[in-house]
């Protein structure tokens, strides 16, 4: 599929979008590695999006810290199974949430069993998100703490025994400061060594400088009666702490480039025991990937392949059948808040990132603009 039908594919599905603009990288079933931006930067900058715009990419860090995390376990620095309290005192007697007294008190109880790495990796280890989770919301007003502070909130609770269940939340964050504990360095330097540099990864980081901050693709606001408007937002700078589950910016190209090292088609990232796990499913129940919002502002409900069998890996979402617009079953994806989106299809040897920069997530016009470039990408 040739670059420009790509162009006139997304164009149109842009305009039905009501979005200004999106950046997109993709290398199709056939090898052909396209770059490209269409629409202009914002509804109040009418200027061209460009190929190099920098976006704040949220939660597509997750599997960049979870390969790490996984490289460092083939190396024998982390273990996936052992407690994680040695390296990460916040959560070596973690407490779980049952629920609300009649006096409005949280009911909590001491875990059971341990918070380890593969469960902070596959998001079974009982932390969540304050905007998927009602009770976490209503915890964090009681402890009078936020998930917007200088570090992850202090005592944050488990909503379920660990490995009972799956929560997507703020475990990849602690994989983060895992890492950091057994290297002695700060998130982005490790990254910056170990993937970055390695697969010439020149425009991601957690922190911008002057030259990236003038490429930063300004945010926008979904409107209660469909429109936009820019919305002021902006991560910290310098970051409080380097968010393994969401710090990072990129541009379309360079994060296309980590993509195709975990499709087989750059450097080698990890070793093969530890390669399955990052791009195999390692559980299929509770069914994962599904997210229901408890902050519209933030997210609108999510899943990505409704009425189909999900798995998750050590890095991952499985789509366990075919998708229905175009990738091989064993595919893997995620996306970020910003309703940024992106798949890998290990079968197909396609792979493909597409980038905005709107709240709140899972916007369905965003959405289809996505579904329209991977069609587009697997036509024939």
């Amino acid at each position: 599929m040739s670059e420009q039908t790509i162009r006139e594919a997304l164009e149109k599905a842009l305009a039905e979008s009501g979005l200004p603009g999106a950046a997109a990288a993709a290398v199709t079933p056939t090898g052909e590695t396209i770059s490209l931006a269409v629409g202009h930067k914002g509804v109040a900058d009418p200027a061209p999006l460009l190929p190099d715009q920098m976006f704040w990419i949220a939660s597509m860090t997750k599997a960049i810290t979870s390969l790490v995390a996984l490289q460092l376990v083939a190396e024998g620095k982390l273990d996936l199974d052992a407690p994680v309290g040695p390296l990460v005192p916040e959560l070596a007697e973690p407490q779980v949430l049952e629920g609300f007294g009649e006096d409005g008190q949280p009911r909590l109880r001491p875990a059971r069993e341990p918070v380890t790495l593969r469960r902070l990796l596959s998001h079974t280890s009982g932390l969540g998100y304050d905007f998927a989770s009602p009770d976490l919301i209503r915890w964090l007003g009681h402890a009078g703490q936020t998930t917007m502070g200088p570090t992850p909130p202090a005592g944050l609770p488990l909503l379920f025994e660990p490995g009972a269940d799956w929560a997507y939340g703020f475990g990849i964050d602690f994989a983060g400061r895992m890492i950091e504990a057994v290297t002695k360095q700060d998130l982005g330097t490790v990254f910056a060594e170990r993937v970055f540099k390695p697969l010439g990864m020149a425009d991601t980081g957690f922190s911008l400088t002057d030259a990236q901050r003038a490429r930063l693709a300004p945010m926008h606001a979904r409107l209660p009666d469909g429109g936009l408007a820019p919305f002021p937002f902006g991560m910290p700078e310098p970051p409080f702490f380097q968010m393994g589950g969401g710090g990072l910016h990129s541009t379309a190209p360079d994060y296309l480039k980590f993509l195709e090292a975990v499709i087989g088609r750059g450097p080698q990232i990890l070793p093969p025991a530890q390669m399955k796990l990052f791009t195999e499913s390692q559980l299929t129940e509770p069914r994962p990937g599904v997210l229901k919002s408890a902050a519209k502002h933030l997210s609108n409900d999510f899943d990505a392949f409704p009425g189909q069998p999900t798995g998750w890996s050590l890095g991952f979402l499985v789509n366990l059948e075919p998708g229905p617009a175009g990738r091989a079953a064993g595919s893997l994806a995620w996306a970020g808040l910003s309703n940024c989106y992106y798949w890998a299809d290990p079968k197909s040897g396609a792979a493909g990132v597409l980038m905005t920069q709107l709240l709140p997530f899972a916007d369905p016009a965003a959405l289809k603009l996505f579904e329209a470039f991977e069609r587009a990408v697997y036509a024939d």
